[in-house]
């Protein structure tokens, strides 16, 4: 699926949030405080967008991500990017101070062992920022935002993606996605510590801390 909405996918995103998603990689960068010399990976890079924000603190970072056809939309990031399997990384155990990935995790089909890959490849002491859709605080603008997604999205998705069909699987893994407690709770179980969030977009979007 996402090999065939790479050709439109970072256009598509960015004007189904309305411009938000640069805001969100911003607050990614920020809240891992990289420095330069240190090692971050970036899952589920996609076009490497994300992984090209990242590489702006100095730190060397590589992107990964399932999809081949993905990868081969980078425009030219200059940023390292590598098609591999996230329940499978290809790098050594304590290989990188960071790990994170944004609007990824929940597409992975086992969640636990995704979480568990992550930690290994960190480095004690290393930090795990993911950025994923969330629950809206607000019981208002929750069901605002439910309607949304539900509704919305996908009729956008059809104006300007290159496989609108495949968007109305967005929508679907948004409503299954667990509450930031539920996913914390799962964080803590994978071995996390000091594990935390912070809601973005009123919770619609959320960022989750560990470290190992």
């Amino acid at each position: 699926m996402f090999d065939r909405v790479a050709p439109g996918y970072d256009r598509t995103n960015t004007v189904m949030v309305a411009g938000q998603d640069k805001r969100w990689r911003k607050a990614v960068r920020e809240a891992l405080s990289l420095q330069p010399g240190e090692r971050c990976l970036d899952l589920g890079a996609g076009t490497g967008v994300s992984t090209a924000e990242l590489a702006k603190s100095g730190a060397d970072v590589i992107g990964v991500d399932f999809s081949l056809e993905m990868l081969k939309h980078h425009q030219d990031r200059q940023v390292p990017l590598v098609n591999a399997d996230a329940l499978r990384l290809p790098f050594a155990d304590d290989a990188f101070n960071a790990v994170t990935g944004s609007f990824f995790i929940r597409n992975v089909v086992d969640l636990d062992a995704c979480l568990t890959e992550i930690r290994r490849v960190l480095a004690p002491g290393g930090r795990m920022v993911l950025c994923e859709v969330s629950r809206p605080v607000w019981k208002p603008y929750r069901k605002a935002h439910g309607v949304f997604v539900k509704h919305v999205l996908p009729k956008v998705a059809s104006r300007v993606a290159s496989d609108p069909e495949a968007y109305k699987y967005l929508s679907e893994s948004t409503m299954a996605w667990p509450d930031q407690a539920a996913f914390a709770d799962r964080i803590v179980k994978a071995g996390f510590r000091k594990v935390a969030w912070r809601n973005l977009a009123g919770g619609a979007v959320a960022m989750h801390r560990g470290f190992k």
